[in-house]
């Protein structure tokens, strides 16, 4: 329990904190926005697009501001920078601005981010049209988690350190295994919704021509 203690700091608490208070927001946010006759996947896609945004505008905003700006984050000063640096003791090169992380996350902010917001607005308006960009958007997600981590384990994973728990099932499993597993179900949902809708249109077309 002591080991634990000195690990679990109060950096700990307020970062995991945040997470749980975007959560919050991004539920709100649906309640309020979406139809009450919207299906539960729709509500389930805007929570986790609403939550997904908001965590690339700030957290990861917030890294690329102090990794660009600031040069790295073990330099900077800030609660921002005290969360990042928390989470670098699990993943040692976002302490240090490492390139590769880097350019992923200008991507991320600038392209994923955005990209959530116009998904959130086609769901509110009740747009099809999401499901393709719903496609673009998972796959860039799971790309991104690859690029971050298997370069890593191909050298031996020395940057990572998964001496405790916290870091290795909390930091480093569940905060970026949720970008894995979320967006490929995503994928898997539109991909129903656009395989349906031509295979019902290719259907309705041999209809029409027999007729």
């Amino acid at each position: 329990m002591s080991d634990l203690a000195s690990v679990f700091t109060a950096t700990s608490a307020y970062s995991l904190g945040g997470v749980v208070l975007v959560g919050l927001i991004a539920y709100l946010g649906a309640k309020a926005l979406l139809p009450n006759n919207a299906s539960w996947q729709d509500r389930y896609t805007f929570i986790w697009l609403a939550f997904d945004a908001l965590i690339h505008f700030t957290f990861e905003g917030s890294f690329l501001w102090l990794s660009v700006f600031g040069r790295q984050v073990n330099t900077s000063t800030g609660p921002f920078a005290q969360m990042w640096k928390e989470y670098a003791a699990a993943d040692y090169r976002w302490g240090v601005s490492d390139p590769t992380v880097v350019a992923l996350e200008i991507l991320t902010v600038l392209g994923a981010g955005p990209l959530c917001c116009y998904i959130l607005k086609q769901l509110v308006n009740g747009d099809p049209a999401r499901h393709y960009w719903i496609i673009v958007l998972s796959t860039a997600e799971i790309y991104g988690g690859w690029m971050t981590f298997c370069p890593e384990w191909l050298v031996g994973s020395p940057n990572l350190n998964t001496s405790n728990p916290l870091y290795l099932w909390v930091y480093l499993a569940l905060m970026n295994g949720i970008w894995v597993v979320i967006p490929l179900w995503l994928m898997i949902d539109s991909y129903t919704h656009i395989a349906g809708s031509l295979r019902a249109q290719q259907s309705s077309n041999l209809k029409a021509k027999k007729a």
